[in-house]
């Protein structure tokens, strides 16, 4: 290794460990479900984003298997040359059905979404107003597109009305867009749609929201767009089917014309091999399960519920979540971890979020109680919260 790079490692590296930021992995032996087995230890789960449990849905994994007998285990090949099977025809149109678009188009993460389709439609000469709470992935997307970005304050929307306007009249841009996430993954808060939109065609802007973690979630399981009745007022739906979907990959639906642009310029659609076919067939199968019945997205909701109340009865700071995504603010990033560290003793699986996914000093325990956890689990996870809370000082 070069001595250069060795010593950046070390020092950086070094420097992570005692400011309480680095993040240690851990791997978990077995499926991904309401409870998990790590280093032999059986643990109640509360840090996946398997919402609806489907991840090891038994239905699932037999369609799944049937693909792969069908189609092999790859695509075996980029989306414009011969990797898109009739698969991705019938996902495509599922997704534009279940998001009530003209049209859809689908990536193999909902990373990808974002570094494709911002730096397909924005560029030098354009504006993207970005909420600064929004995810590393828009971030990285607008970044990659080399447009001109300006964060609005959180959720504020007479900054963003504020900010749309010096955009406007400053005409130096083609181009205007706000992006936001529909929910907002580490506060579990909402995204102001119907303010966004009436600001949107005062100024005539690009209209982007990534529903990553409302997909499956809000509305009824059709996402925040839908949960707000505006499936005809914006621009650009994104989200991911590896949270709630339980499976893998992300989307963009919106009109039939710009899916159309974005299979012939958004990169990662250009060159990357497509979703293998076994993925596809389970997302598929989990949209209609979805359309079909509301049953999951209520259990979660209830569950979610529950604990909520549950940690706010035992007096956390739980923020101002409007969805199942429940925080427990703790603060000071070794106190987040210490606190993580001593769940994980007790037989809780909660991970600590720390600087620089949310702001210094406001460390977190991101819990995600979902579809699969029983009562008895949650009142089990409620007790040792309890038990490590009072022993550290936090309640």
């Amino acid at each position: 290794m070069a001595k250069a790079l060795d010593s950046f490692l070390e020092e950086n590296l070094q420097q992570l460990k005692s400011q309480g930021l680095y993040n240690e992995i851990d791997v978990v032996e077995g499926a991904n479900g309401p409870e998990i087995q790590i280093n032999g230890k059986r643990l109640i789960n509360l840090s996946s984003n398997n919402y609806l449990g489907l991840a090891t849905n038994q239905e699932l994994k037999e369609v799944a298997k049937r693909a792969i007998d069908q189609y092999g285990v790859g695509a075996g090949a980029v989306r414009t040359i011969n990797g898109t099977l009739d698969l991705h025809d019938q996902l495509e149109a599922k997704i534009a059905e279940f998001k009530g678009t003209e049209a859809a188009i689908s990536y193999q993460s909902g990373f990808n979404c974002n570094m494709a389709a911002i730096s397909a439609v924005m560029g030098k000469d354009d504006c993207i107003l970005s909420d600064q709470l929004n995810h590393a992935s828009i971030i990285d997307g607008c970044r990659l597109s080399k447009a001109h970005i300006v964060a609005y304050t959180h959720s504020d929307m007479d900054d963003l009305r504020k900010k749309a306007r010096e955009a406007v009249e400053s005409g130096r841009y083609k181009k205007i867009m706000v992006i936001t996430d529909g929910v907002f993954s580490m506060d579990g808060d909402l995204a102001k749609l119907p303010d966004i939109v009436e600001i949107a065609k005062e100024f005539d802007l690009i209209t982007y929201v990534d529903d990553a973690h409302g997909s499956g979630v809000t509305g009824k399981g059709r996402g925040t767009v839908k949960h707000f009745g505006l499936e005809k007022d914006i621009d650009f739906q994104i989200g991911t089917l590896s949270k709630a979907i339980g499976v893998v990959g992300g989307y963009v639906a919106g009109k039939r014309k710009l899916i159309d642009w974005l299979k012939v310029r958004s990169r990662p659609f250009l060159f990357s091999t497509a979703v293998p076919p076994g993925d596809v067939a389970a997302i598929i199968a989990a949209i209609n399960m979805l359309m079909d019945s509301n049953e999951l997205t209520e259990k979660l909701w209830e569950n979610g519920n529950y604990f909520k109340e549950g940690l706010k009865q035992l007096g956390f700071d739980i923020g101002n979540s409007e969805t199942p995504i429940t925080p427990c603010i703790i603060g000071e990033e070794k106190l987040t971890q210490r606190f993580s560290k001593r769940l994980l003793e007790e037989g809780v699986y909660a991970k600590a979020i720390v600087y620089p996914t949310v702001p210094r000093g406001t460390g977190r325990i991101r819990n995600m109680p979902t579809a699969g956890h029983s009562k008895a689990m949650l009142d089990k996870a409620l007790s040792i919260f309890e038990k490590v809370g009072r022993e550290l000082g936090v309640i």
